[in-house]
């Protein structure tokens, strides 16, 4: 015979409190390079429209970064990579991002 203990049933769930997250520093971090030397993605995104006189799609400033060896990747969808950190950091940081929205699917830098 085996011996199985049965565990009470229970009325209702109790849904377990998640921890919190910690809060993201309130001060943009300074742009540098990362440990190797080179910038991270959004860095070199944000130099490329600033150099450049008219809004980019994300597909052009990845290839402008890859041109100018700012940024490396072996990523398969890097323009989609770029695309989704822009609109992170717009989103998060609202009116102190680094970068906007000119137009559909195109990116400039705040001023």
């Amino acid at each position: 015979m085996s011996s199985s203990k049965k565990h009470p049933k229970t009325k209702g769930h109790s849904k377990k409190a998640k921890p919190e997250k910690p809060e993201a520093a309130a001060a943009p971090a300074p742009a540098k390079p990362a440990g190797d030397g080179r910038m991270s993605g959004l860095d070199a995104a944000a130099k490329v429209l600033a150099e450049a006189k008219e809004p980019m799609n994300a597909k052009a400033i990845v290839e402008a970064m890859l041109a100018k060896g700012l940024w490396q990747t072996e990523g398969k969808t890097p323009a989609a990579t770029i695309y989704s950190a822009m609109f992170r950091e717009i989103k998060a940081k609202g009116a102190e991002a680094r970068f906007k929205v000119a137009e559909r699917g195109k990116f400039t830098v705040t001023k």
